[in-house]
């Protein structure tokens, strides 16, 4: 549906994006991921013609609307786009259906008066707000705008729907609630769907397919669970939920890591030699933990550890724990009774242990970074 080839785009001699390349399928939700400045948005506005690319090509269902090469540049208004801007852009002085009837009417390709108000209505269904059609804008909710926007970018049946940002705007219990909702509405229409966020949980919820940029360039790519559970570097560990980053190095055997804990056995990818300087990557919800006496067998990974603090979130406990000279962060169960100074058992799984290179990143505040011994 969409082809993303070799795209850059320049601002003097700043390079906003990289060379970048991904695909997208006809009915796919995916999303660009990372942080502000990392070129998603630019990405997005270069699809949606509102930028114009310093090289590359954008090609929709096959046909080029950008080429540098061929000096092909189809006009935004021209490419069947439908958008959702962060801020909304609902016109405050028309009420509800002029706002979503706007696009028919002043259009590149207009529809006759006749069916101008069966599309909007229709499109207000979709949206849960046919009620609203007479409403003046401005006696909206930010959930109810947010949807108006994005009756207004279905209204003329577009062929590709880009998202800037929309939730961002609603208070979280809101945005938790149109998560679903957007999600829903349009894999049930089958409209390819580009996504752009700096929000995690978005992304991990919402998406079919995710490139995760930083600098301009995508750094990892997959599904939703694929980036979470195997990143492939330290910036995708660090980015995707909270980790335990342990700098080490690989053993001799090239199926360990000798670490501050101790040698952690796990898969060493073929790409790391003996002596490489890594991070093995653990998720606090990778590693159990067991009260003192344990009944249940020790395996190779397991550590003896004294728990510092315990932090109370209602569905879950986040402990930091003593292990050797250095602490992880763990989550626990909330009905499991652990107090501070504690001696548990900490199990660090083989097969829930990535090693990522160690490529110059430093993990965010937050961040568990546990240095090897000297």
């Amino acid at each position: 549906m969409l082809s993303v080839r070799n795209l850059t785009k320049k601002y003097g001699t700043v390079q906003a994006v990289q060379p970048i390349s991904f695909e997208v399928q006809q009915g796919d939700f995916f999303t660009l991921l990372g942080p502000s400045g990392c070129g998603k948005t630019t990405t997005l506005q270069c699809i949606a013609g509102l930028e114009t690319p310093s090289s590359g090509e954008i090609l929709v269902d096959g046909k080029v609307i950008y080429s540098g090469a061929q000096n092909v540049l189809v006009p935004a208004n021209k490419r069947r786009l439908g958008m959702v801007f962060q801020s909304y852009a609902i016109w405050p002085h028309m009420s509800v259906f002029e706002n979503v009837a706007f696009p028919l009417l002043h259009g590149n390709v207009t529809v006759a008066r006749q069916d101008v108000r069966p599309k909007v209505m229709k499109a207000l269904s979709l949206v849960k707000l046919s009620d609203y059609a007479d409403r003046p804008s401005p006696h909206l909710s930010g959930g109810q705008q947010q949807r108006i926007a994005l009756a207004r970018a279905l209204v003329h049946e577009p062929r590709l729907l880009l998202l800037d940002e929309p939730l961002s705007n609603l208070d979280e219990k809101l945005r938790e609630s149109m998560r679903s909702e957007l999600r829903l509405l349009v894999k049930s229409l089958g409209i390819t769907t580009i996504f752009v966020t700096h929000d995690q949980t978005e992304a991990l919820s919402m998406s079919d397919g995710i490139a995760l940029m930083r600098d301009g360039q995508i750094v990892q790519m997959g599904s939703p669970r694929d980036i979470y559970l195997h990143p492939t570097t330290s910036f995708s560990a660090d980015f995707m939920g909270r980790s335990n980053l342990i700098s080490g190095v690989v053993g001799n055997d090239s199926s360990c890591i000798d670490t501050e804990v101790g040698k952690i056995r796990c898969e060493v990818p073929a790409r790391f030699k003996n002596d490489d300087r890594v991070y093995l990557v653990v998720r606090p919800r990778a590693i159990t933990v067991h009260r003192l006496p344990c009944a249940s067998a020790e395996s190779g990974n397991s550590r003896t550890g004294t728990i510092r603090q315990l932090h109370f979130l209602g569905d879950t406990v986040e402990a930091e724990i003593a292990v050797g000279s250095c602490e992880v962060r763990v989550y626990i169960d909330p009905f499991v009774d652990v107090k501070v100074d504690d001696q548990v058992r900490v199990d660090f799984p083989s097969d829930r242990c990535v090693v990522v290179s160690q490529d110059g990143f430093r993990p965010a505040r937050g961040m568990r970074e546990i240095p090897v011994a000297a």
